[in-house]
């Protein structure tokens, strides 16, 4: 996991007409995009008709938008029409980049893809999205094929999640659905 990008957010659209775009943020809040220099862009921004630039994109000014996302300049994006070209574009560091883990953290991308087991190592799916309602990260995991129900949500909290490690997610007999 060491060589692994990680995506802090994603560009949602065009903001204003100088070339400002909005983003969905999927960290800590703007603080944790303001400590980078650069972001790589999930595909070379030059192949969207963007600006031409070998899929680095450095930001000039990163401030909250107020809803829980944020607004960028990048110094590479000076229109509105290039701004528009970077919808849908993911920005990611490296992990190397980002602040070591405290005891009981884990950053969403370690947990995506992961087998759930029940505390007896009966296998539950594996890991197919994070949400954040609010109250707390939710685990959705998918069941093998023909299982009902297809998917199923816990939350990543001590009485619903024993252990974690980078091979499984052992899920607490009350929250392991049948």
């Amino acid at each position: 996991m060491a060589d692994q990008a990680l995506t802090l957010a994603v560009v949602t659209g065009a903001h204003g007409v100088t070339g400002e775009v909005r983003l969905k943020l999927f960290g800590e809040g703007v603080e944790s995009l303001q400590r980078f220099r650069a972001f790589r862009v999930s595909r070379p921004v030059a192949s969207r008709g963007g600006p031409d630039d070998a899929g680095i994109l450095t930001p000039k000014k990163i401030r909250d938008d107020g809803k829980g996302g944020a607004i960028a300049r990048f110094a590479e994006v000076t229109d509105r029409n290039s701004a528009e070209a970077l919808r849908g574009t993911a920005l990611t560091v490296p992990r190397e980049e980002l602040p070591p883990l405290e005891e009981g953290e884990f950053y969403h991308a370690d947990l995506l893809g992961l087998a759930a087991v029940s505390e007896t190592g009966e296998p539950l799916g594996k890991i197919v999205a994070i949400d954040n309602y609010g109250a707390g990260d939710v685990i959705e995991i998918e069941r093998p094929e023909g299982a009902k129900p297809r998917t199923f949500m816990i939350p990543m909290h001590e009485n619903a999640v024993r252990e974690w490690n980078a091979e499984r997610l052992v899920v607490t007999a009350d929250f392991a659905e049948p």
